[in-house]
């Protein structure tokens, strides 16, 4: 199951009204759970045996309370002017402004963007996902510090469009 599908899929679930959704195939085991605030996504690596899914329950709870943590964050973050677009984050994760500690980041202050154009990295479950810009404009601010964690639809840059 791609990102884009476990995206997809709490997409649903906040559109639906469920409470809770447990997916188990052969491959990925996922439990999402929405509470009155936040929506929780805890998903295992593949089970291949019996044995592995009690270890990964223990796994997926740690990941729960980063993403708690990080809703003020989220909430605190400033509205843009009126002309300005916010990238957004499209899952949850770790934000990456870089490739690797040497290399450049992806997206400055005042750099011009495309679509297309590679602005940030996050991290989930140890894939690291390119995130792309939709618009064409200019980062006025970045809004998240780099290796922290992010929740969906978390404001990541400010961009004037061009």
């Amino acid at each position: 199951m791609s990102t884009q599908d476990i995206q997809q899929l709490i997409d649903f679930i906040a559109k639906s009204g469920l409470d809770e959704v447990k997916i188990e195939t052969s491959e990925l085991k996922i439990n999402v759970k929405r509470s009155a605030t936040q929506p929780v996504v805890a998903a295992a690596a593949p089970a291949a045996s019996p044995a592995p899914a009690p270890v990964a329950a223990p796994v997926a709870q740690p990941a729960a309370a980063p993403a708690i943590s990080a809703a003020p964050a989220a909430t605190a973050a400033p509205a843009p002017a009126a002309n300005h677009i916010t990238i957004k984050s499209p899952m949850i994760g770790t934000f990456y402004r870089s490739a690797n500690p040497e290399s450049p980041m992806f997206a400055e202050v005042g750099d011009e963007i495309k679509p297309g154009k590679v602005v940030c990295i996050i991290e989930a479950m140890k894939l690291f996902n390119e995130i792309e810009a939709e618009i064409s404009g200019r980062i006025v601010k970045v809004l998240v510090e780099n290796a922290t964690p992010v929740e969906y639809d978390q404001p990541l840059f400010i961009v004037e469009p061009i």
